[in-house]
């Protein structure tokens, strides 16, 4: 895990998940950083140290993504304080605006984010997304409709989205 992404006071824990064991760091105001499998290695902090208390953000964080994962939740309503520039702030608030089950390419996100000819900074705002999956940089795709580059992998990106995609399917 990258320290640089966790704010003083920040507590990390591990949350299950049906694709492997993530990591969620927050205060009690705000969630930081969510660490996906397959992704960097979070080092020590995954399975070392010790914990004062689970921060409200942590705890909240948790129980929507059991919910997300069961199919009962399609949007994350969580403070979220992930730490970057101002672009990539810009660039992750546009990314919380893809619905459900849904994609956007770098152009799109792009344009969104006020800057139509930065598809390549898009890219490098969301592989430094902090807060992956809530902040869903797993539903931007390429131009073409490829699945491209992903903090956890491709396959996880693909069962992302296949989950949401069956979750919508079984609503409809």
């Amino acid at each position: 895990m990258n320290k640089a992404l966790l704010a003083d006071g920040d507590e990390w824990w591990p949350v299950p998940s049906p694709f492997g064991q993530l990591v969620v760091a927050g205060d009690d105001a705000e969630l930081h950083y969510l660490w996906l499998p397959g992704g960097p290695n979070p080092g020590t902090l995954a399975t070392t140290g010790a914990h004062r208390g689970r921060p409200s953000s942590v705890a909240k964080a948790e129980e929507q993504l059991r919910a997300y994962f069961a199919g009962d939740l399609t949007q994350f309503d969580l403070p979220l304080g992930p730490r970057g520039t101002e672009w990539q702030r810009k660039v992750w608030r546009a990314l919380e605006e893809i619905p459900f089950g849904e994609t956007r390419s770098y152009g799109d996100i792009a344009r969104r984010a006020g800057n139509p000819l930065a598809y390549r900074a898009v890219g490098m705002a969301n592989n430094r997304n902090p807060i992956a999956l809530i902040i869903p940089c797993h539903r931007v795709i390429g131009a073409d409709g490829s699945l491209t580059g992903y903090g956890g992998g491709l396959p996880l990106k693909e069962r992302l989205l296949a989950h949401e995609r069956a979750v919508l399917a079984r609503r409809h």
